[in-house]
């Protein structure tokens, strides 16, 4: 799958200067992304990027970036019969408990999957959001691989410079 456009991804401002780090989901893991493995959850939309990022609790300080992106090789986790080829369905990809899962058996199903698409030469997962009270039809997108150039383009749009201040 192809995806060209824009996203956006909301975090804690205290990394505004670093906006393509996939340094914290490489060092805490993530539902997608086993500790080790860097990666960036980004948005469709700023508003499902918000919720994403605060989902925790009370709505804390964070950054809204939104980034040009143009990125082959996304693999479509709401495609059932193709999610299935890995041993999950759609609704196994909502699981709350993947840190348990992790810390249990070493890493979850859902980590699992991000490094058989990894070692399959994707460059990401397109994914429905789960979080409550989210707008039917939330997309959110997980990269392992970015850059300035195809065939994962991810660009942040900071014409002003802001960022580095």
């Amino acid at each position: 799958m192809h995806y060209s456009g824009k996203l956006y991804r909301a975090f804690n401002p205290a990394y505004a200067s670093e906006p393509l780090s996939g340094r914290g989901a490489e060092l805490h893991g993530g539902r997608f992304n086993p500790k080790g493995t860097p990666a960036l959850y980004l948005a469709l939309s700023p508003h499902t990027a918000l919720q994403e990022a605060n989902q925790a609790g009370s709505f804390q300080p964070t950054t809204v970036v939104s980034y040009d992106a143009d990125i082959d090789s996304l693999f479509d986790a709401r495609d059932e019969a193709r999610l299935a080829s890995f041993g999950l369905m759609v609704a196994d990809l909502s699981a709350d408990n993947c840190r348990d899962n992790a810390q249990k058996y070493g890493i979850a199903p859902t980590q699992q999957l991000a490094l058989d698409l990894i070692a399959g030469g994707y460059c990401g997962l397109l994914v429905p959001s789960f979080v409550q009270g989210v707008l039917p039809g939330s997309l959110n997108l997980v990269l392992w691989a970015w850059g300035s150039d195809t065939p994962a383009r991810l660009v942040p749009i900071d014409d002003e410079g802001r960022l580095e201040k």
